[in-house]
């Protein structure tokens, strides 16, 4: 949701409805403004510590199982078709 407010008789400014990241409260930015948490919140999340950089996610890669000189034996592979529809 956004919407623009006068500031002046010219001037306009645009806003945006926010939640913060911090407390999930509502609140009004300018619009394209990079905060993402209320002035309430501020204060709080700057006395954080900063965590590590992310690393790009990557799937587990475990052993690949290695299947060698397997031959089905006789029988094993013959498959009835059974009547009916499916």
């Amino acid at each position: 949701m956004t919407g623009t407010y006068g500031k002046g008789d010219n001037e306009e400014v645009r806003m945006e409805l926010k939640y913060c990241e911090h407390c999930g409260g509502l609140w009004l930015r300018e619009f394209g403004a990079g905060v993402v948490y209320c002035g309430n919140c501020q204060p709080k999340v700057a006395d954080l510590p900063v965590g590590k950089k992310k690393r790009r996610p990557t799937l587990p890669i475990g052993r690949r199982t290695l299947v060698e000189d397997y031959e089905a034996e006789s029988g094993e592979m013959d498959l009835e078709a059974a009547g009916g529809a499916a």
